[in-house]
């Protein structure tokens, strides 16, 4: 059974940076797209970021793009999101999900770790 947990959310001023990590265990974290999504209160959950398995491509919201930035290291299995240029709409819970490659669809999701940026 794959398990995702995620760490490193917090309180932070407009501006400033975060940087969330996601540890994988039980599975062959390699083979796994990897991504990192979010959700605010009362809002649907939003699609932040995403990894190919060899880390050679990643993708992004326009929302973060050029701010956010994606990596993984598969000798950890662990995947990182470096966020700077915090801003107070950035505020939500960040999850972390692994999916394989064959499907558009993420198959394990982590608790989330909350991101609180203040104005």
């Amino acid at each position: 059974q794959v398990q995702l947990v995620e760490s490193g959310g917090g309180l932070v001023q407009t501006g400033g940076s975060l940087r969330l990590a996601c540890v994988s265990s039980g599975g062959a974290f390699s083979t796994f797209n990897m991504a990192w999504f979010r959700q605010a209160p009362g809002k649907a959950r939003e699609f932040v970021a995403r990894i190919i398995p060899s880390g050679g491509s990643t993708y992004y919201a326009d929302s973060v793009k050029g701010r956010f930035t994606i990596s993984r290291d598969n000798s950890k299995n662990t995947v990182t999101l470096q966020m700077n240029g915090l801003q107070p709409e950035d505020t939500a819970l960040y999850r972390c999900a692994a999916g394989s490659v064959s499907t558009p669809l993420y198959d394990y999701w982590g608790e989330g770790t909350q991101v609180t940026v203040s104005s």
